[in-house]
């Protein structure tokens, strides 16, 4: 490609995606507090899918050449996801517990990508976790002044990370590890379209809640 960091240019490629997602109308008026805890519960149920496909498969990727490097035990968020369920749902959360169409079709895609090709896991991988360790706090912070969760507490711990106490520090090393992957610039030019698509499942996702949550329209 150029000399600019792989990092670099993945960010830059998907500014577009990324922006449209962040600002949907269904999270808008989520983090605006126009919203009820349902509609929260809702969306934390969606995310429970996505990242039980991603980290099902990490064990199988992690001596992979391409994708073992981001395979990192303090970014595991299934467990605190299903922490928060309970809180929201209660014990049996697993019982009402249902994907959206489009939640299906991302959960469906990360799985066929750890299957068949990591280095599209890696796209998924980066924007999902980097967005959690930035973006993610604004969310935790707005709903814990919004539904009265106790701060990193039960409700938000999706987006409580205990065991990296420098996220600024780890997203550059993240970075490095981008910019560190063993492939040509037309597999670089797959992971950037891949990382657009993880970006699209995002907002389909969006979607379905807003016209769950009509008040999003």
């Amino acid at each position: 490609m150029d000399a600019t960091p792989f990092s670099t240019l993945i960010r830059v490629a998907s500014h577009e995606q990324h922006t449209e997602a962040e600002t949907s109308p269904f999270m808008g008026h989520l983090l605006g507090g126009r919203l009820g805890v349902e509609a929260y519960a809702r969306y934390t149920e969606q995310l429970w899918f996505v990242y039980r496909a991603l980290e099902e498969a990490a064990q199988r990727l992690e001596d992979d050449p391409v994708a073992g490097p981001f395979i990192r035990p303090e970014l595991m968020r299934t467990a605190e996801l299903e922490r928060d369920l309970a809180h929201l749902r209660g014990d049996g959360w697993r019982d009402s517990l249902s994907p959206l169409a489009a939640t299906t079709a991302y959960a469906a895609r990360v799985g066929e990508c750890a299957r068949t090709w990591p280095a599209g896991y890696v796209a998924h991988h980066y924007t999902r976790y980097l967005g959690d360790l930035s973006g993610g706090q604004i969310i935790r912070d707005k709903a814990e002044k919004t539904w009265g969760f106790a701060r990193k507490g039960d409700g938000v711990r999706f987006y409580v990370f205990e065991r990296i106490p420098n996220p600024a520090a780890f997203k550059r090393g993240y970075r490095e590890l981008l910019d560190a992957v063993d492939a040509d610039d037309l597999e670089k030019q797959r992971i950037i379209d891949e990382c657009r698509r993880a970006f699209d499942f995002n907002g389909a996702v969006f979607r379905e809640l807003g016209a769950e949550f009509p008040l999003s329209a």
